[in-house]
């Protein structure tokens, strides 16, 4: 592995890669985690048919279901493969950045903790959690949440349509058929929309910290010191059962043979089960698109009855997809070609120009959000559209340590007291998931957004400050 320019190494091609692996980090991040297997997978995913340019790992890598998690890899539209490992089983797992036309300074602590525990109130958390009390999604509302994306929550009453032009792909991928999903699927999903599920998905409330790009930041109406909302969430069961029907389905038809590892199992973009994945995949992310939706509506709900701000006040600056699959065209090697680009906690980083941008972002530049930890920031940037990871860029900070680590750490202890002497309120359903999301399992997400800086694939607008947080 050599370093090619700054914070940019490359892996050398070796037998049965077809193309050389890409990683994105310092070397200081290099040497403070367990990279070996992460890198193993980088090796392995370069093997798969279609594959061109590089196998690309981000700063935040760590070992994942066969693609490392931070890893990119775009494949030929015509030749290539699709995986259902190179997206994830949180299908359109994403993060969406609402601003609260409020200082954080005016927030009383009584005004705070009635804040997070109406949150609490209003959205469910946990494993398994869906809405108490809710209609459950019949198959008509299912038609129309994957054929129209989160504008069917906008219909509903869950959101404003201005938010879709401030949510990535405007909040619809196209393609999704209802026929390519399980009942089992839906049974799993009917009850789900507007919840965050547990492990590493939030609601975070938090302060504008700090401006570093203040012409960005006046241009996307943020100000020093104003409350933001920090929502995590994915496509919950729904989606994680598209991707286990098509992971048996794949093996069943022998698609993982000849591959290192055969959790890579990959169909052919264009045979029938590659065609009736994206089928699935792109169903599940508009599941997906609305559930965060969904979450947005009853945090402004919850600002509204706490703090008096209507909900048309708070703003979606944007939302965006880090695991997904997407067809985008890209240059290589001088030539433009019809790509399937897998992100897998990775996100877009489209640059100024990009024409899928709505008018305000082609001027600057997409938005990209990567989350910290619950106890010490998180960064908004600014996309630079670099080629060389087909404009992509990190997800977030990255795991330093396994759940059963940061448990074995942290379990028996008073972590609620523990985060409130840090000045961080944290509500959940579980302490055990505290324990496991505790701010040391985590790299140091500066750390993580200096090297994506350093490799030009995006720019820091502004750093974030956890306040209040619910987990689940």
């Amino acid at each position: 592995m050599y370093e090619r320019s700054p914070a940019t190494f490359e892996i050398p091609q070796e037998e049965g890669m077809h193309v050389p692996g890409l990683l994105i980090a310092t070397k200081e991040l290099i040497e403070g985690i367990e990279i070996d297997r992460p890198l193993q997978q980088v090796k392995n995913v370069a093997h798969l048919p279609g594959i061109v340019g590089h196998s690309i790992a981000m700063p935040d890598i760590h070992w994942g279901y066969g693609f490392p998690i931070g890893g990119v890899a775009a494949m030929d539209a015509a030749h290539g493969v699709i995986s259902p490992g190179g997206v994830g089983y949180d299908i359109n797992c994403g993060v969406r950045l609402a601003l609260i036309p409020m200082a954080m300074k005016d927030l009383t602590p009584e005004m705070k903790e009635a804040l997070i525990s109406k949150i609490y109130s209003l959205v469910p958390s946990g494993v398994g959690k869906g809405q108490r009390g809710k209609k459950k999604l019949k198959r008509l509302d299912y038609q129309g949440i994957i054929a129209k994306g989160a504008a069917w929550s906008v219909e509903q009453g869950f959101g404003f349509a201005e938010d879709l032009d401030h949510s990535e792909s405007h909040g619809f991928i196209e393609g999704g058929v209802l026929d390519s999903i399980s009942s089992h699927a839906m049974e799993r999903g009917e009850d789900q929309l507007g919840t965050i599920g547990s492990g590493n998905h939030f609601v975070e409330i938090g302060e504008i910290e700090s401006l570093i790009l203040p012409d960005i930041a006046a241009q996307w109406n943020i100000e020093q010191g104003m409350i933001y909302a920090l929502i995590h969430s994915g496509s919950r069961g729904f989606g994680h059962q598209v991707c286990q029907d098509t992971l048996n389905l794949f093996i069943k038809n022998g698609f993982h043979e000849g591959l290192p590892d055969r959790q890579l199992v990959a169909a052919p973009i264009k045979s029938r089960e590659g065609q009736q994945y994206f089928a699935g995949m792109a169903a599940a992310a508009n599941f997906a698109f609305n559930n965060r939706q969904q979450v947005l509506h009853e945090v402004r709900r919850a600002f509204q009855e706490v703090c008096s701000i209507p909900m048309e006040k708070i703003r979606l600056l944007y939302d965006v997809c880090h695991n997904i699959a997407k067809f985008e065209t890209h240059e290589v090697n001088g030539e433009k070609r019809r790509l399937c680009v897998h992100r897998k906690g990775a996100t877009r980083a489209f640059g100024p120009g990009a024409s899928e941008l709505a008018p305000l972002f082609q001027k600057t530049g997409q938005p990209v959000l990567v989350p910290g930890d619950m106890g010490r920031a998180s960064y908004l940037l600014a996309g630079l559209g670099n080629p060389l990871t087909f404009c992509s860029c990190c997800h977030g900070a990255g795991r330093a340590r396994s759940r059963v680590q940061s448990l074995k750490s942290w379990g028996g202890r008073d972590l609620i007291k523990h985060m409130a002497k840090e000045g961080v309120i944290v509500k959940a359903t579980s302490s055990r998931t505290i324990a496991e999301e505790m701010p040391d399992a985590y790299k140091d997400v500066s750390s993580v957004v200096d090297a994506v800086e350093k490799a030009s694939l995006a720019r820091r607008v502004a750093r974030l400050h956890p306040c209040m947080v619910l987990k689940g």
